[in-house]
């Protein structure tokens, strides 16, 4: 839980061990509860405990109050959606009314609803009005051409017929096309969908067996169709046919291709009274969808002015109704019943809230504080910033420390980003990431509780975990003096120069040494040289190790702090002290031997050392023999690690054996938890009491896979550490390849447009490789060195958060949704 309340950059206790806890009770008067448990909320101090686990969430007291604060939030949630349809955004100003009675907004909320509702069904039944005389007006434009078409057709024919000789007149068309007695021919007119008009057609065909004419013609624009309200293209359609049989089909085959029929007449005088008077409709329609639209917008508009502290109200009353539901009624029926732990230094702040509490209420009895005594684990609590939080994030997510556990996070903080830089060294690569991190700190209070999206939200919550990542790969990258793999001679000149002109700068043949040794870091004569990669690998490999045997000793050593800490000796003596002598009679040995080889410039085999220490103890180390006595130390080192095994796996169990029986017996009864090794029997429940029952087997089972997972591990952590090394290595050679065989093979082309592909081309590849890819790589690395090399030796992870009651958790959670 992240509280800036100590201000500043750095958190305002020490992070090493989480806040102390205690269980308190707290019995509250019947009239006064409600406003308590919103006090206790705005402080959000305690973590209320569930007395009514037993109950379903129908059968608790408060059950129905939910239900109305959940019934008023799926209304907010549709006035939401509508404005968010309408375009209209929520005022985020704070609103002047701020007690506001729930009665009074679920009221108001009701009405809102049931207006909104009442001017979407009218403004829905105006709009469908609307699109079928808009859909109507096409049909009587398109159909009137047909017909149109048909009788200037007919008429030229009866000319014709007229002009010939060997025809009797006959008297002019002026009765309608259809009406003849003889023919008897009906039709309907509508519109159907374009993409079915062929398959409408080849139905209306077989299904009439060819006895009916159909006419089409497609709209040059989509129209809204008044069932679905979407834009469909679509063909107006005249079907002529004879007979009411044939009618009763075309109705259901138009209806089953989902085409809408209006009504026709062939009288054109009739076709354009029709169409003035469907115009004159639309207009209406149209007049009266923009001032129910322009009402509909007004009231959205005040809904949303209102609508974040309408929101607030009912999330802030739910949030208060499922904590009374947690507590437990008196027997009396007059005070309700809660407990929860809170940090002691919250105890004032806690007593001062129920007092305000009880006088705001009028209550005439205060509420009474307890502090209860348990053998429950508490809950895990750090009091974080805004920088450590991210860094303690990290370890949370490996799991959260067990109550009052050395907290790794107080040294990730350190050690984190230095290891990434272990491997990310390039100072050129750590001034772009420092840009980019602190682009975004400065983008803080814009950013902050707005929805990013995963990665995005990932990057800008660890912006200050990338941040030190950033500076600290500008300091190693000083160190390896590579910008963009290109050396710079920052701290002075080389100290080797050329012997004479012949002297190749691909080589070292020729260079002497001139001058005092390069101040800091690597000298830039190292860089392009054959005996760069040898050197580099040396180097770096030994650091890796030294780095890794640091860390873990730093591990166990903080088991030593633990165990001081809770009082548990056998701890100290039969896990500490042993881990302590098989880690550097072993690697703590080679460490040393690295730095020796270092100081006096030894060519000695320091693989030969290791593995003939074990091999062949007793022979002689000859060229090998870096110090005096060289051989008598190893010895005893190797005798000392041997014994460190049967050391940490057999006393303990034995002892606590001894121990049980002293206070019970023989008898099969339980131990105290704290007589057990907690690395072995820590308990993840936080609700399990306090008593386990002894079993030696188990103990003794539990021993032995934890020696040999040590003793296996300090081999196999040691040589995890080499990823450093490794890493370090790719992510330059990685850079040197994009800056010679990209950069640098462009620009000797001495052509402009190559030139521009190649920088572009190395910008993204720096940038998608070593900024992107790299750095991910390199923080994924860190990060298992952290979680299993370092936090493994001290480290149970088996607590569990505290998650106290607050307003303000409320609201950070609210806006991320």
């Amino acid at each position: 839980m992240a509280d800036d309340r100590g201000g500043g950059w750095f958190p305002p206790m020490d992070l090493f061990r989480s806040e102390p806890m205690h269980l308190v009770q707290l019995i509250i008067p019947i009239e006064s509860v409600h406003l308590t448990v919103s006090y206790l909320g705005d402080i959000g101090l305690i973590q209320f405990k569930d007395l009514n686990a037993d109950k379903s969430p129908f059968q608790r007291t408060y059950a129905i109050q939910i239900k109305r604060c959940g019934e008023m939030a799926r209304k907010l949630r549709f006035f939401k959606e509508q404005m968010s349809k309408a375009g209209i955004t929520i005022s985020s100003k704070p609103n002047l009314l701020v007690d506001v009675h729930l009665d009074d907004v679920e009221a108001r909320l009701g009405e809102l609803e049931s207006e909104l509702i009442e001017i979407n069904t009218n403004n829905e039944k105006l709009q469908r009005s609307y699109n079928e005389f808009t859909e109507y007006k096409l049909v009587l434009q398109k159909a009137g051409e047909f017909f149109k078409a048909a009788l200037s057709s007919a008429e030229v024919k009866q000319r014709e017929y007229n002009k010939s000789p060997h025809n009797q007149p006959v008297e002019s068309l002026s009765i309608p096309l259809l009406k003849d007695d003889e023919l008897k021919l009906g039709f309907l007119t509508g519109l159907v969908p374009k993409e079915k008009a062929m398959a409408f057609e080849r139905i209306l065909f077989r299904a009439t067996r060819g006895n009916v004419f159909l006419k089409q013609t497609p709209l040059e624009e989509p129209v809204v169709d008044p069932t679905s309200g979407q834009k469909v293209q679509k063909n107006v359609f005249a079907v002529f046919f004879s007979g009411e049989t044939l009618k009763s089909k075309i109705v259901k085959i138009s209806d089953a291709f989902g085409a809408n029929r209006y009504p026709f007449t062939e009288d054109l005088g009739k076709q354009t009274h029709m169409i003035t008077e469907v115009s004159g409709r639309i207009i209406e329609l149209k007049m009266t969808i923009e001032a129910g639209l322009l009402h509909r917008s007004t009231l959205l508009q005040k809904i949303g002015e209102h609508h974040e502290h309408w929101n607030h109200v009912v999330r802030k009353e739910k949030s208060i109704y499922h904590i009374l539901n947690m507590l437990s009624i008196d027997v009396t029926k007059k005070c309700l019943v809660a407990e929860g732990w809170s940090p002691v230094y919250a105890t004032r702040q806690i007593r001062r809230a129920l007092r305000l509490a009880a006088i705001d209420s009028s209550s005439q009895v205060g509420p009474i504080f307890r502090v209860l005594h348990t053998k429950k684990l508490p809950p895990t609590f750090f009091r974080t910033n805004k920088f450590t939080e991210s860094f303690q994030t990290i370890v949370d997510a490996y799991g959260v420390a067990r109550y009052q556990e050395a907290n790794p996070g107080v040294y990730t903080v350190v050690t984190f980003p230095f290891l990434f830089a272990i491997m990310f060294g390039d100072w050129g690569h750590g001034i772009c990431l420092l840009l980019a991190t602190l682009y975004l700190i400065s983008k803080e209070k814009k950013f902050h509780g707005q929805k990013l999206g995963d990665i995005v939200g990932m990057t800008f919550g660890g912006r200050y975990v990338i941040l030190l990542m950033s500076l600290f790969s500008i300091y190693t990258g000083l160190i390896y003096n590579e910008f963009f793999s290109v050396p710079f001679e920052l701290f002075g000149p080389s100290a080797y120069a050329c012997r004479d002109d012949s002297c190749s700068d691909a080589t070292t043949m020729g260079l002497v040494k001139v001058r005092d040794t390069y101040p800091f870091g690597v000298d830039p004569t190292w860089h392009g040289t054959r005996t760069e990669l040898p050197f580099l690998n040396s180097l770096k490999m030994k650091m890796s190790i030294l780095l890794g045997v640091a860390q873990m000793n730093l591990g166990i050593i903080l088991s030593f702090f633990n165990a001081l800490y809770f009082g548990n000796r056998l701890n100290i003596w039969f896990q500490f002290i042993p881990q302590m002598v098989f880690l550097n009679g072993l690697f703590g040995y080679l460490s040393l031997l690295i730095i020796a080889k270092w100081y006096t410039g030894s060519q000695a085999d320091l693989y030969h050392i290791m593995i003939y220490m074990f091999l062949s103890p007793t022979d002689d180390l000859g060229e090998n023999q870096l110090f005096n006595n060289q051989k008598t130390i190893q010895i005893g080192l190797l005798l000392l690690s041997l014994i460190a095994v049967p050391w940490m796996l057999f006393p303990k169990p034995f002892i606590l054996k001894a121990q049980h029986n002293r206070r019970h017996g023989n008898e099969d009864a339980y131990m105290p938890l704290e007589d057990i090794d907690d690395t072995l029997h820590g308990e993840s429940n936080a609700d399990c009491e306090g008593d386990h029952k002894f079993d030696f087997t188990e103990i003794f089972v539990h021993q032995l896979i934890h020696t040999i997972e040590f003793v296996l591990g300090a081999v196999s952590n040691t040589a995890s550490y080499l990823r450093l090394w490794a890493l370090s290595l790719a992510h330059s050679e990685l850079s040197a390849v994009f800056y010679e065989k990209v950069l640098l093979l462009a620009w000797g082309y001495n052509n402009v447009a190559i030139l521009i592909i190649g920088i572009v081309v190395f910008i993204f590849a720096t940038a998608g490789v070593l900024l992107v890819m790299e750095t991910l790589s390199a923080f994924l690395h860190a990060l298992r060195l952290h979680w299993v090399e370092f936090q493994n030796k001290f480290y149970n992870g088996n607590g569990y958060q505290f998650r106290p009651f607050s307003f303000s958790l409320l609201e950070d959670e609210s806006k991320l949704n």
